[in-house]
C-alpha cells in the first residue's frame, strides 16, 4: 500500500473531527448560502460508522459531473448527482442538480456529459448547490467510484466558499473490490458494473452514474458480508494488511 493510502486509511480509522476555525470568506456568492454552509459544517459530525453493521450502514452515493480533473488548476464541478442507501437497499431519494458557471465546457465534455453553456446559464450557483447537497447527506458516509476525484473537488469547493476542509468521510467502492474480487485488474465504473451484472446506462450524467455505483455498492457489500466482514472497521484494517 502506498503511504499516501495508508494515511487516508489511518485517517478514516482515527474518525477524528478537523475542528479548524473559519477564516473571512473571499468569495463573492450570495452570503446566505455561505452562512448556511458554515452552519451545516459545523453540525456535521463524523459519527462512529466504522462500528455501524454493514446491513444496517447508511450511505449516500454520489457522483460529479466536472470540467476535468484538476481542481487547483481551473477545473469545475458541472453537475452533482446522488442516492441515499441503506446497507444493501438502494433508496429512492435522490439528489440532482447543475452548477452555475459562466466558462463554457469544452466541445469535448459538453459531447461527453451533454451538458452545454446554456444549461450552466440557468443553474444554481456552487455555494447554493452545495448547501442543499450538505442537507441531502447530512451525517450520511459517503461512497464514490475513484472517490479521490470527488474528494479533491469536495475539498476545493469547500475551501474556496468557506475556508474549511470537507470533512465527511468518503468511501471508495475500490475498497470493497480489492477485497471481495482481488483479480479485477480494471477499476472502470462500466468495467466493474458489467464484470457484476450492473447495467451500464445513463453514463456521464452526475445521477445516472451515482445509481449505477449505489447498484456496484451493494453488489460488493452483499459479498463482503458473505466473507465475514460486518463492519467498516474490518474493511480498513483488512485492507491495511493487504498493503
Amino acid at each position: 500500500m502506498k503511504m499516501n493510502q495508508m494515511v487516508q486509511y489511518l485517517k478514516q480509522l482515527s474518525g477524528k473531527v478537523n475542528t479548524s476555525m473559519y477564516a473571512s470568506i473571499q468569495d463573492q456568492s450570495n452570503p446566505h448560502h455561505i452562512s448556511m454552509l458554515r452552519q451545516m459544517q459545523k453540525e456535521i459530525k463524523m459519527k462512529n460508522t466504522l462500528e455501524v453493521p454493514l446491513n444496517r450502514l447508511r450511505v449516500v452515493v454520489f457522483d460529479l459531473e466536472t470540467t476535468g480533473f484538476y481542481p487547483n488548476k481551473g477545473d469545475a464541478i458541472l453537475s452533482i448527482g446522488a442516492i441515499k442507501v441503506t446497507g444493501e437497499t438502494i433508496e429512492q431519494e435522490t439528489f440532482y442538480s447543475l452548477v452555475q458557471s459562466n466558462t463554457a465546457p469544452s466541445e469535448e465534455v459538453t459531447e461527453l456529459t451533454g451538458i452545454n453553456a446554456e444549461d450552466l446559464e440557468d443553474a444554481p450557483p456552487l455555494s447554493e448547490v452545495l448547501a442543499q447537497f450538505y442537507k441531502f447527506i447530512k451525517g450520511h458516509t459517503l461512497v464514490a467510484h475513484h472517490a479521490k476525484h470527488e474528494q479533491a473537488f469536495m475539498q476545493h469547493a469547500t475551501w474556496s466558499l468557506m475556508r474549511a476542509n470537507f470533512d465527511h468521510r468518503i468511501v471508495d467502492t475500490s475498497f470493497l473490490i480489492r477485497i471481495a474480487d482481488p483479480e479485477l485488474k480494471g477499476f472502470q465504473l462500466e468495467e466493474c458494473c458489467t464484470n457484476c451484472g450492473v447495467e451500464v446506462k445513463d453514463r456521464h450524467h452526475a445521477l445516472g452514474d451515482a445509481k449505477m455505483t449505489a447498484e456496484l455498492w451493494c453488489h460488493y457489500l452483499k459479498q463482503i458480508q458473505e466473507m465475514g466482514f460486518t463492519n467498516l472497521r474490518e474493511v480498513y484494517e483488512r485492507l491495511a494488511r493487504l498493503g
